[in-house]
């Protein structure tokens, strides 16, 4: 019996009723405000948008090489926005046999070669290359 008391106190000083969970904040759609697409028939393409809230892409591609051991798809472009703390982010790319290669201010690079390494790295490159088994290990 005293629980049941307790509970109807707790819901009497609580508000009345049972509150359903936090739906968060209601966000308004946004906008696109320009978006393009184009395929050929040659299997190369484009395609652009950008929207109302300052976000921009567009990217291109193709196939290199078609028709030989060398084929490889090829997409190149860039897309940009606002971060949180209002800098503009701005990344360029190409994807292709070698991989996604991105480019942008705001990315880490590593820090450049010592001289004494990249001397030794430049003569490893320089010698001959050895068919002698024992070596390799």
């Amino acid at each position: 019996m005293r629980v049941i008391i307790v509970l109807s106190v707790v819901v009497v000083l609580g508000g009345g009723g049972v509150q359903g969970a936090p739906q968060g904040p209601v966000t308004e759609p946004i906008p696109i405000i320009r978006q393009e697409q184009q395929l050929n028939p040659d299997g190369s393409y484009s395609w652009s948008y950008e929207t109302g809230n300052g976000i921009a892409a567009e990217e291109q591609g193709f196939l290199k090489n078609p028709g030989t051991e060398q084929e490889a798809q090829v997409a190149q472009g860039e897309y940009s926005y606002t971060a949180p703390d209002g800098q503009l982010i701005r990344v360029q790319y190409i994807a292709d046999e070698n991989g996604f290669q991105p480019l942008g201010d705001h990315l880490p690079t590593p820090p450049p070669i010592p001289p004494a390494i990249q001397r030794a790295l430049e003569y490893l490159a320089s010698l001959p290359p050895s068919d002698d088994a024992s070596r390799r290990y």
